[in-house]
């Protein structure tokens, strides 16, 4: 007897002892089934920065989502970094300086950290987005430059730095 068609009486022997017991036999080209009947639920990515609650415990500074292109970093003088200074405060947690790495010609974070009053920029332009009062204002800081914001202008409203965003 031929290969196949010994495959083909086997196979129809054991969907036949199976439908006499209950068992219900899945060929290969059936879909997989998940438990239940249900669909599993979309793996779906939101952007959340890792360890946010940690960094906001520790750090005092809140990320929110990003693209992963702009990482919360050491500080280091040395490093192509931007930075963001702020008034320190012991009681939050919030250091003076914050920084943060680049990576690639664009990037974008969405944080909260109050009282932020100059953002620097190293190896490539930064856009800052701050809110005070209820009002947005956004910030263009060159590269190798820096721009006073917030209550570090004359002035100026104590803000909240609320994005960051590597712009070339």
């Amino acid at each position: 007897m031929p290969f196949r068609a010994r495959n083909i009486i086997v196979s129809g022997i054991v969907v036949a002892c199976a439908t006499l017991t209950g068992i219900s036999v899945a060929s290969a080209d059936d879909p997989p089934q998940s438990p239940g009947g249900s669909t599993p639920p979309a793996a779906v990515e939101d952007y959340s920065y890792p360890g946010a609650d940690r960094i906001l415990t520790e750090k005092g500074i809140k990320l929110k989502k990003g693209d992963g292109r702009i990482l919360l970093a050491d500080c280091d003088r040395a490093a192509q970094q931007i930075r963001v200074l702020t008034v320190e405060d012991t009681s939050a947690n919030r250091a003076g300086t914050y920084c943060f790495r680049a990576i690639g010609k664009s990037g974008r974070l969405t944080l909260e950290l109050p009282r932020v009053f100059a953002v620097e920029a190293a190896d490539h332009p930064v856009r800052a987005d701050l809110t005070a009062n209820g009002q947005t204002t956004s910030v263009n800081v060159p590269q190798g430059g820096w721009e006073s914001v917030g209550e570090g202008i004359p002035g100026g409203a104590r803000s909240v730095l609320v994005e960051l965003r590597v712009t070339g």
